[in-house]
C-alpha cells in the first residue's frame, strides 16, 4: 500500500524513554518523506513542544497537538482548526482540583497557564522544561480571552484513578475525559480526538483513510489507529490499544517506528 500520510504518536512512540529521538529513526523518516509521504506529529503536546521535532526530523508541514484539539501549520503557525472548550463548565472540574490538591494546567493552543506558577518546585519546573514549555500564571477567569483547547491533571496513578473514577460519574456533556498517560488526564472538546483531526487533516490534504498509517501506544491513539487504514501499535502499549491496531510493532525503547516504517513503507521493502 503506497501510505500517503504517517501520523506519528511523539511520546511512548517516537521517543524513547528518555525522550530521545534516534538518529535510525530520523533517517528512516527522512527517506519515506524523500519518497512524497507527509508525516504528522499526532500528540498530546503543545505545538511548542511538538514543532522542534518536527524540525529535528526536517520535516515540514502539520502538527495534530493537544490530543487533537488544535491542528498548526510549523511553518506559518497558522492554526488550521482548534476545538474551544467551554470555559465555564470547567469550573467544577478546577473546583475539585484545588479542593483535593491536584495539579492541572490550561491550555490554549499556544500557551500553558498553571494557578501559583511562581510557586513550582523545581522538579515540577524541570517537568516542563522536557516539554520545551514554560509555564505562565492563570490570570483570573474572566481575563482569559485566548481560545481554551485542553486542561490537564497530573499526578501519581492512584491519585488519577480516582479522579477518573469520580469524573465517570458527573455528567460529562461537550467534553472528553481522557487517560493521556500513566500520570495524565486530559479535558477536551467532545468533538475533539487524534482520530478526528487526523481526519480533517486527510480529507484538507486530499488523501482517503486507506493511504494513511498511524503509530500510536496509549489510549488516546485509539481514534487514529482506527481511522487510519493502518494502525499500529508500538509493544509498550496496554492491550486495549494493541487489539485497536492491525499489527504491533517493536517498543519505544526497541526504535518500533522505525521497523514499523522500514516494514512497510520503504520503497525497496514495496517493490
Amino acid at each position: 500500500m503506497n501510505y500517503k500520510l504517517i501520523a506519528l504518536d511523539v511520546d511512548g512512540t517516537l521517543l524513547n524513554d528518555n525522550l530521545e529521538l534516534t538518529q535510525g529513526t530520523i533517517e528512516t523518516i527522512q527517506k519515506i518523506a524523500a519518497q512524497g509521504t507527509e508525516f504528522v506529529l499526532c500528540t498530546g503536546r503543545s505545538p511548542a513542544s511538538s514543532i522542534p521535532l518536527m524540525k529535528q526530523m526536517g520535516l515540514k508541514g502539520y502538527v495534530i497537538a493537544h490530543n487533537g484539539a488544535a491542528t498548526v501549520d510549523t511553518e506559518t503557525m497558522e492554526v488550521i482548526h482548534e476545538f474551544e472548550l467551554n470555559s465555564q463548565a470547567l469550573t467544577p472540574y478546577m473546583d475539585y482540583c484545588r479542593k483535593n490538591s491536584i495539579h492541572f494546567d490550561v491550555n490554549t493552543t499556544f500557551a500553558l497557564y498553571v494557578p501559583g506558577a511562581e510557586g513550582l518546585s523545581q522538579e515540577a519546573l524541570e517537568l516542563y522544561k522536557q516539554f520545551f514549555v514554560v509555564p505562565q500564571e492563570l490570570p483570573p477567569w474572566a481575563e482569559l480571552n485566548e481560545p481554551i483547547v485542553k486542561i490537564t491533571i497530573s499526578g501519581h496513578m492512584d491519585q488519577l484513578d480516582k479522579v477518573y473514577a469520580d469524573w465517570s460519574k458527573w455528567d460529562n456533556s461537550g467534553f472528553t475525559i481522557l487517560r493521556s498517560g500513566d500520570f495524565f488526564i486530559d479535558i477536551t472538546h467532545g468533538d475533539s480526538s487524534k482520530g478526528a483531526a487526523l481526519k480533517k487533516l486527510a480529507e484538507k490534504r486530499g488523501i482517503p483513510p486507506e493511504n494513511v498509517m498511524a503509530i500510536g501506544n496509549y489510549y488516546n491513539d485509539i481514534s487514529m489507529l482506527t481511522y487510519a487504514g493502518y494502525g499500529i501499535a508500538m509493544d509498550n502499549s496496554p492491550i486495549e490499544v494493541k487489539a485497536a491496531a492491525k499489527w504491533v510493532t517493536a517498543s519505544n525503547n526497541e526504535e518500533g517506528v522505525r521497523l514499523a516504517l522500514e516494514k512497510y513503507c520503504c520503497a525497496e521493502t514495496l517493490r
